[in-house]
């Protein structure tokens, strides 16, 4: 768990925000997190911080699958879009958005510790987004989407982004009641990540090779990275683009289109 990367601390608040409009705040993002307000002198017990773990994802899945009946009944197709910073994630959605926006109704949940930057640049596109700023939490949950999801004007048969934090161990925990989970890896990054995060690329269905205009100048064997991933999770389905240039993405958007059900 983010036992130790001060993910939920007491004095944490959780900014639910629109570009322009008022925020709302969440006190420690999610009821589920006081498991973090006690002291780190490590005398508790270990069983018992671990059933305190598993009581907190046992929460957060009832309100995932909360979410999800709810994204379900509208007919919203919802993606997690997980990765570590600098992987790409928002210039693959507003490349995304720009190439599906006139087809397909797409709402934007933005994750991140701080600031709009992302939202704003989302806003810009002229989709409907929200940001959601976790303050020292690490991640995204359940309780934290269910408030989002009530900021934006969600429409029928429509396509749900959700950009997590970027952080390839904390979300890979927490179910947020999405269909599909998109993990994002750039050339940049070294094609050994699925061995370092395994945990990720396992709870993932789709895995996203970015910035492949790259590769002449990176030390990255994409072929080497697919196996590394498949050994961790041999159902995965494979992307390999530049949001940048435009280089594979049409395979990435006939995909969201077949996703998106009439």
């Amino acid at each position: 768990m983010c036992s130790t990367c001060g993910c939920g601390q007491p004095d944490n608040a959780v900014k639910i925000s629109v570009p322009g409009e008022n925020n709302d705040v969440i006190k420690n993002g999610s009821e589920h997190h006081d498991h973090h307000n006690h002291d780190h002198q490590h005398t508790h017990d270990h069983h018992q911080q671990v059933n305190l773990e598993m009581d907190i994802l046992h929460e957060n899945n009832l309100l995932a699958q909360r979410n999800r009946g709810y994204l379900e009944a509208k007919n919203v197709f919802a993606i997690n879009m997980v990765s570590s910073p600098g992987s790409g994630k928002t210039t693959l959605l507003e490349e995304s958005i720009k190439l599906l926006s006139d087809e397909i109704e797409l709402s934007i949940i933005e994750g991140d510790q701080q600031s709009m930057n992302d939202a704003d640049r989302i806003a810009a596109t002229g989709v409907p987004v929200v940001q959601v700023n976790t303050g020292q939490g690490c991640h995204l949950d359940a309780h934290m989407v269910i408030h989002a999801i009530k900021k934006l004007p969600l429409k029928n048969d429509s396509l749900l982004f959700i950009e997590n934090v970027g952080n390839l161990v904390c979300p890979s925990m927490f179910d947020l009641g999405e269909n599909k989970r998109v993990v994002i890896i750039s050339v940049t990054e070294g094609d050994d990540k699925p061995l370092k995060y395994p945990y990720m690329f396992d709870s993932s269905q789709i895995c996203i090779i970015n910035k492949i205009d790259l590769l002449p100048y990176v030390n990255f064997n994409v072929e080497k990275a697919k196996e590394y991933a498949i050994r961790i999770n041999h159902h995965l389905e494979f992307f390999e683009l530049s949001a940048t240039t435009g280089e594979g993405m049409d395979e990435w958007i006939n995909w969201l289109r077949s996703q998106v059900k009439d």
